[in-house]
């Protein structure tokens, strides 16, 4: 009995997606929920899971076609009964690892990070490993790696990182002769992924409709370093997460989006709308562009939550398994040039959001403190905003504020 592979419902807003690859052939046997095909979005990448265990028999849209919800992609020839259950039967002589039930996504996780399935405990059916427990032995392996290195001197703090991110962008390799051969030009012409369009197109918007400007200052680092070497151990043992420096700045941003309640909110044709809920994107760069996923209600989250959060994102990307849930939306955005090493930017706003965060690398410089030069670990901010809608004067006491509360970091405990 054929049965249709069909494209799944698309989220509100998507009105088709790109077949990008299959990951099965005509003639391949498939099992059910293995996946067939992967459908690239503006966002995110949807994996497409086969019905029913069979045959692939005919596949109906090739890579690079356009699709829309409900299309039919391929054909399956499903299996009987008799069929499934021989084909479940275990085979006699199997080794220990191949006992192990892996699903495609699993098998990728375990793939790139060069795991043996064998010594990951699975909490699925009869034993089978499911994401969450291959991301959770992915958790514990890198606490365990990094009670190994020694503490950064504050002197050399790490610049903040909010998650794990991919390589950049990743460019298609140019074959080129030895570098005696000047006469060799050689260039390379490829599609503009769909998601990379998307950026350019909601840059050249952000550019266009908003009035934008920056404004920039600088803030000491010193004290938030100290707090977080003084109390990471005991954090990371009560909560089983580390304590970076982004829950600070994402607590900093939302103290001042209470103080000045204009930057919070975004424009829709003539209206304001001020937003009563700070939801706040932090954004990632992958091998596929630039993506924001969004903290909900961060100002319901304490550091350890927002730090948990983090790290779920940064496991989702690397996985590929951010959803349309995790992008929407967003009040506010930070962005953290600092993991690439820059010093200073002009970050470009994410509409219909009024204002973004900018950080950058933290730096010791000489200061003037109490009339004496002393050695500092500073960082610059920028703050990119809409004119149309904030005042040059809100902007820069916003950013002060940032700045006395990471200065101050008792403010943020103590709600001061």
């Amino acid at each position: 009995m054929s049965i249709e592979v069909l494209v799944p419902h698309l989220p509100e807003s998507v009105s088709d997606a790109t077949l990008i690859t299959w990951h099965k052939q005509p003639g391949d046997s498939v099992t059910k929920n293995e996946n067939l095909v992967d459908l690239e979005t503006d966002k995110v990448v949807l994996e497409v899971p086969a019905p029913a265990s069979g045959v692939l028999s005919k596949i109906l849209k090739e890579n690079g076609s356009i699709v829309v919800g409900g299309e039919v992609l391929a054909l399956l020839e499903a299996q009987t009964a008799e069929e499934t259950a021989a084909a479940a039967a275990p085979e006699p002589e199997q080794d220990e690892e191949s006992d192990i039930p892996l699903s495609p996504s699993v098998r990728r996780l375990i793939a790139e990070n060069a795991l043996d399935p064998s010594v990951i405990k699975g909490s699925g059916k009869d034993g089978r490993l499911t994401k969450t427990d291959v991301l959770d032995y992915l958790h514990k392996k890198n606490l365990q790696e990094a009670q190994l290195i020694a503490p950064v001197a504050p002197a050399q703090a790490e610049p903040v990182k909010p998650v794990e991110t991919a390589p950049s962008p990743t460019v298609p390799k140019v074959e080129s002769e030895s570098r005696g051969i000047s006469n060799l030009r050689p260039e390379q012409r490829v599609p503009m992924t769909r998601l990379r369009a998307k950026v350019a197109e909601r840059l050249l918007q952000a550019q266009q409709n908003a009035a934008m400007l920056t404004t920039f200052n600088e803030v000491n680092m010193q004290n938030v370093i100290d707090l977080r070497n003084q109390y990471k151990e005991r954090f990371e043992k009560k909560h089983h997460v580390k304590l970076g420096f982004m829950s600070f700045f994402v607590k900093a941003s939302i103290e001042a989006l209470k103080r000045f309640p204009a930057i919070n909110a975004s424009i829709d044709d003539n209206d304001i709308i001020y937003h009563g809920y700070y939801d706040i994107g932090i954004a990632v760069s992958t091998e596929r562009g630039l993506i924001v996923p969004v903290l909900r209600d961060a100002d319901q989250l304490d550091f350890a939550g927002i730090e948990q959060s983090i790290v779920d994102f940064g496991a989702k990307t690397r996985a590929g398994t951010l959803t349309y849930d995790d992008l929407k939306g967003g009040t506010f955005t930070i962005t953290n040039g600092g993991i690439f090493g820059s010093m200073l930017s002009t970050p470009i706003l994410n509409p219909p959001q009024c204002a973004i965060l900018g950080m950058h690398a933290i730096k010791e410089r000489p200061v003037v403190e109490n009339g004496q030069i002393v050695i500092r670990p500073i960082m610059y901010l920028a703050l990119s905003y809409d004119h149309r809608l904030v005042d040059g004067r809100e902007a820069v006491q916003f950013l002060v504020t940032i700045k006395e509360c990471l200065e101050a970091p008792a403010h943020l405990l103590l709600n001061i």
